[in-house]
């Protein structure tokens, strides 16, 4: 009762500062972003987006990039390992994955280079802001972007030499050390910056059988160099170099959903990346820019666990049973874009539209192999390699200085080939197509309106199982239309600040991952995953933010996501399977709320408390097994002598125990028969520590 409360007093809050007559004539926030073709202010973007600032990020310092992007309104994420690695956007979205490859949902880019993939590697030291944004982005990232995208930038390098000392402990042996090096090399000419950032934990895990409390630990290493040339006054060269060592422990379930494993074969989650971006900006003429992008990325995972999650004889000295599963995946990837974006000078049909028009080419390749115990000392081994090219273009026509139109279209050809090591060999091909319309209205410099209709699509696919029946072996694509209608606004002099977002959704031959049981003879249980084409779905909601500032030393900030999905119809293709025909997709929370506030007192010291809660949802679309709703109390204190930061903080303050993946629909106790019972794992419990920094 108090949620809905809650819930209901944010969204009447949000209507009446929407009220047009509380307006002032004052400018808009200066937040600038930039995953559109075009640089932006916040204010002028006509999509649901949300800004995870630099500040923010400081302060979250004990938190990993999923958890904090989770804060955002109708973001969630699924665990399975010592951190969560997927992420959804209104409830589209991987949750896992095993044998078969996948097509990413949500797209992920840090400075360039594309982690949709890899998003264990992503984190968060000496970055400048993350831009969510949610809802199909078929025009500017194409077959990655159906549900939204994230992208991560860090700090450029500037002209300044300065230099930034990072240090965190904290329980659970939490350990962290950072260093950030600005060098301009030539000034105005040659400009470079270099971190380091190491992390360490034990985890929130103790494995009583081994004796230890670090097997699901957190062990994290990323440098980065960054180097801007200006070639001359109309050439900008932009490199980034990127290495990351992620090296965690996989030791997260249990049968009794406790802390405390009694595994004999602890697992692990890594991945060893090795990555480079090079942009570079061109200048053609005062009409037109020419942007040229290229990346590159290659990272070697490995992702196993004890299957049994006990250890030889527990439950009975005769009963033998134990299985390990690993697989080790190799990536590698490049992209390269190539773009004219148009300037002022260069507006087309009589100066009222600016365009953009490019070409995109990817070649992504994975080799998987899968070492388990009940493949006998054989392992399984598959290649999958796609190509995409894409051309694409958008027109932003200004009718007059209030009203714009937003065109844009995307085609892109798609081609799989997929091998194993059972001889099956697969190659499809298929033109893909997304884009956009949308209208916006500027009503005055601090009220704008916007409604975009949108299409994205994710490709189909093959399923690795040879198991399989042939039917069973592809799925097709998936394609989403998507409208979207929103105010950006301020009030009172600029003190309040909210943008809102309503939104409704349609998906054809959504994919859906199922999968089937089987009995092995010893009773224990097996599972073969898949993706099917197996439902028609729907999706409507709102995002919200509102910022006020009441004072020059107070803020108040609230964010509110809602949201409503069902599957219009459910095929599976298997008839013993649960039929979930209007029922809610798994990991769609009905809502999502994030409110705090930042007080600057006595000119040093800055206190700041959140609490970030949550609505139930379904695991998986399996079973009816769910989580229940949640709320985290957070807290810190701050403070700055000069150059001089420290920080004290306090995450799920209250120790709120509540659940970030779960299994319902078998068993793994052979004490119990094997019956069949919820297996959940456990999110993060209260976490404290002190952050100091020091600027130079």
């Amino acid at each position: 009762m108090k949620t809905k409360i809650l819930t209901g007093s944010i969204i009447a809050t949000y209507v009446l500062l929407n009220t047009p007559a509380f307006a002032e004539e004052v400018t808009l926030d200066p937040i600038v972003v930039s995953a559109d073709f075009r640089e932006q202010n916040l204010s002028q973007v006509s999509n649901s987006v949300s800004i995870i600032g630099e500040k923010e990020i400081y302060d979250k310092s004990s938190q990993s990039f999923v958890e904090t992007i989770a804060s955002v309104p109708n973001v969630n994420f699924s665990s399975g390992a010592s951190k969560a690695k997927y992420i959804q956007i209104r409830g589209i979205g991987e949750r896992s994955q095993f044998v078969t490859p996948i097509n990413p949902s949500v797209g992920i880019m840090v400075d360039g280079i594309d982690f949709s993939q890899s998003t264990l590697g992503v984190t968060l030291f000496d970055v400048k802001q993350i831009e969510v944004l949610r809802g199909p982005q078929g025009t500017t990232f194409g077959a990655n972007g159906m549900a939204g995208v994230i992208n991560v930038e860090g700090n450029e390098p500037t002209n300044d030499a300065n230099g930034h000392l990072e240090a965190t402990v904290g329980n659970y042996n939490t350990k962290a050390v950072g260093f950030t090096i600005n060098a301009p090399i030539v000034e105005d000419k040659l400009l470079s910056r270099f971190s380091l950032y190491k992390n360490t934990s034990d985890g929130y895990m103790k494995n009583s059988y081994l004796g230890r409390e670090d097997t699901n630990n957190i062990d994290e290493l990323t440098a980065k160099a960054k180097f801007r040339w200006f070639a001359s006054e109309n050439h900008t060269l932009d490199l980034n170099l990127m290495h990351v060592n992620v090296n965690n422990g996989y030791d997260a379930w249990t049968l009794d959903n406790t802390r405390d494993s009694h595994s004999d074969q602890p697992g692990k989650d890594t991945q060893e990346t090795d990555a480079f971006s090079l942009k570079s900006t061109y200048q053609v003429n005062s009409k037109a820019h020419l942007i040229s992008s290229l990346s590159y990325s290659k990272s070697d995972m490995e992702y196993s666990y004890d299957e049994d999650w006990s250890y030889v004889g527990e439950f009975d000295p005769d009963w033998e049973y134990s299985s390990f599963d690993q697989y080790l995946r190799d990536r590698e990837q490049v992209d390269i874009d190539v773009r004219m974006v148009s300037d002022e000078d260069g507006r087309i049909f009589n100066g009222t539209t600016d365009w953009t028009v490019g070409a995109y080419y990817k070649d992504y390749s994975e080799e998987m192999t899968r070492n388990y115990t009940y493949l006998y000392g054989i392992p399984f081994i598959s290649n999958y390699d796609t190509k995409n090219k894409a051309v694409y273009g958008q027109l932003d026509t200004h009718f007059t200085d209030k009203l714009t139109m937003i065109a844009g279209l995307r085609l892109e050809q798609w081609d799989v080939t997929y091998n194993d090591s059972e001889n099956v060999n697969t190659n499809t091909d298929e033109l893909l197509s997304g884009g956009k319309l949308g209208l916006n209205y500027q009503a005055d410099v601090n009220r704008l309106y916007y409604v975009t209709l949108s299409k994205g699509y994710k490709p189909g696919g093959v399923n690795s199982d040879y198991r399989l029946t042939p039917e069973a072996r592809e799925y097709q694509t998936e394609n989403l239309w998507n409208l979207d209608a929103g105010v950006n606004s301020s009030h009172f002099n600029n003190t309040v600040k909210s943008r809102l977002n309503l939104f409704y959704g349609k998906r054809k031959d959504q994919q859906v991952k199922s999968s089937k049981r089987n009995i092995r003879e010893d009773k224990s249980v097996e599972w073969i995953d898949y993706l099917a084409n197996a439902a028609e779905g729907t999706y409507y909601g709102l995002e919200s933010q509102i910022d006020y500032y009441p004072q020059d030393a107070l803020h108040l900030y609230a964010s509110l996501g809602l949201l409503k999905a069902k599957f219009d119809e459910y095929d599976n293709p298997d008839p013993s399977a649960l039929d979930v025909t209007g029922r809610t997709p798994a990991n769609s929370p009905e809502y999502q709320y994030n409110i705090g506030f930042d007080y600057f007192f006595l000119e040093a010291w800055t206190f700041k408390t959140n609490v970030e809660g949550k609505g139930s949802y379904y695991f998986s679309n399996r079973h009816n097994e769910k989580a229940d709703s949640y709320a985290l109390f957070n807290s810190s204190l701050e403070y700055t002598n000069g150059s001089f930061t420290a920080s004290v903080w306090v995450r799920n303050i209250t120790d709120e125990e509540y659940y970030v993946r779960g299994f319902g629909d078998f068993g793994n106790n052979p004490s119990k028969f094997y019956e069949t019972e919820l297996y959940a794992q456990l999110g993060v419990p209260r976490t404290f520590g002190v952050t100091v920094a020091y600027d130079f």
